[in-house]
């Protein structure tokens, strides 16, 4: 099974300061073994296919990785125990869970691990990591509901018909010519038109595009202080739950959607944080990457990649929380009217029909000649504020809100307390927020590399209160329409 050009492109873009893997901490009720989480995982094992398969390069890159069966696939590779010092606290264990989250997953293997992190009185956290080219976030939650249980008693799973063996292996010679193959039938049966939109809708929303990426150098953002670097291989998570009743409490009453209100913490958080450090704001402005997830409803239960994102830009200087939600409002509202989702959907498709053959030298990461190794042990230095920063053509964070289930779920009979996503770092993006529904809470995750944002808990604190200030203003609205 070829990887889609989309899931390629997050094996092409990792590196060791930047692996491409998208991770969950579970906090368990209770205190739970590996051996039981492994056979857990045994039970289930067959109804995931993709996490028997690895990756099988092309030689040359003449065509986009396979997913292949490994032939020495072994679970108890990718179930893992990790103990702590007895009496280690919740905190204790998201950082060490943080720490195991750092180096890249082995690319011999299948592209995934969970660590039983233990240690922790009534409580065990699990660490599941997943490559990007085999999930997104919301593939991911779909993948909770065949791993997890809706109930404390696990449900009984039906055993494979037979034992499972893994299909036959393709050589080097053999994926090198099926790729070229498949080259030729597409220069074949696609003439050179074909490469591009040919009706006008399609031409109109490609064009749209364009004026996105182009406002990238034309609308330069604030470069703040998570972006003045390059990011090296370290990490850093906190996070912080509210009743999802509240937030629905503060959408009724100020108006948008559960985004805007999560986007207007988050932004109104980072605006309080760069003028807390001093850093020129007035009429600047923050880019935030927002995935939104494209997903029909023919590709539910599936894995791989289908997302787009939308960039709205917001004010980089602290406002009331009430007029940063308003400013919310009506940029995602001219997002939404420009179809900025769907004209950024058909420029990936459209980039990604580019040759893979330039992706070649991205082979050497994760071998013992990979260049990004160096990078990673001897990380640039971090530009100090002199006053003044150059412009940021990119973006400064990403900002995913995942709908999750909105019931208790169980993993061999324990109870998951909380869920805490840990986005992907790269680049000069080292601070980025992962938003995740569950069980009727909206849970905060908080990921940055601790150089460049040495003070992660500033950034929780504005948005915890920002989130008390909008609350109070809704129920002073409610209050006076009883009236």
């Amino acid at each position: 099974m070829r990887l889609s050009p989309m899931d390629a492109m997050f094996l092409y873009t990792e590196s060791v300061s930047g692996p491409m893997h998208i991770s969950s901490i579970y906090v368990l009720e209770g205190e739970l073994s590996r051996a039981r989480v492994h056979e857990h995982f045994a039970e289930r094992i067959h109804l995931i296919p993709s996490y028997r398969r690895k990756i099988a390069h092309v030689p040359l890159n003449l065509g986009h990785p396979k997913w292949v069966d490994d032939p020495d696939f072994d679970l108890g590779h990718h179930v893992r125990h990790h103990a702590l010092p007895p009496d280690a606290t919740l905190q204790d264990g998201i950082d060490a869970a943080t720490k195991l989250n750092e180096p890249m997953l082995d690319r011999s293997r299948p592209l995934w691990l969970v660590y039983v992190i233990t240690g922790i009185p009534d409580r065990t956290l699990i660490l599941q990591m997943t490559h990007h080219a085999m999930i997104d976030g919301a593939s991911g939650v779909e993948l909770t509901t065949v791993i997890y249980d809706f109930q404390p008693t696990p449900r009984e799973i039906e055993p494979p018909d037979a034992p499972w063996r893994p299909a036959g292996t393709q050589t080097g010679m053999d994926l090198f010519g099926e790729a070229l193959q498949e080259n030729l039938a597409k220069l074949r049966d696609e003439s050179s038109r074909s490469l591009l939109p040919n009706d006008g809708k399609q031409l109109e929303l490609v064009g749209r595009a364009a004026e996105v990426f182009g406002n990238f150098l034309m609308r330069p953002a604030i470069t703040a202080p998570f972006n003045a670097g390059a990011v090296g291989p370290r990490r850093r998570v906190r996070y912080l739950k509210k009743p999802f009743g509240e937030i629905r409490e503060i959408r009724r009453a100020l108006g948008g959607t559960i985004n805007d209100v999560a986007l207007t913490l988050v932004s109104e958080a980072v605006a309080r944080y760069l003028r807390a450090h001093d850093e020129r704001v007035e009429k600047q402005y923050m880019r935030i990457m927002c995935p939104v997830n494209v997903r029909t409803e023919d590709q539910g239960g599936t894995l791989g990649n289908q997302v787009s994102a939308v960039f709205p830009m917001l004010p980089a200087w602290p406002m009331p929380s009430r007029g940063r939600l308003a400013v919310v409002r009506a940029e995602m509202e001219r997002i939404k009217q420009r179809e900025e989702a769907q004209a950024m959907t058909l420029a990936s498709e459209t980039a990604g029909r580019v040759w893979p053959l330039a992706m070649a030298p991205t082979q050497l990461v994760g071998t013992p000649f990979d260049p990004t190794a160096l990078a990673a042990r001897m990380p640039a230095p971090v530009a100090v504020n002199t006053g003044w920063r150059p412009p940021n053509p990119g973006i400064n964070f990403v900002c995913t809100n995942v709908p999750g289930v909105q019931v208790p779920q169980y993993l061999a009979g324990h109870k998951v307390l909380d869920t805490i996503g840990l986005l992907v770092l790269t680049g000069n993006v080292g601070f980025s927020i992962t938003i995740l529904s569950y069980n009727k809470e909206l849970f905060f995750g908080f990921i940055c590399e601790p150089r460049l944002l040495p003070d992660l808990e500033l950034i929780v604190e504005g948005v915890d209160s920002t989130f008390e200030e909008l609350l109070e203003e809704a129920r002073q609205d409610a209050v006076q329409t009883t009236e």
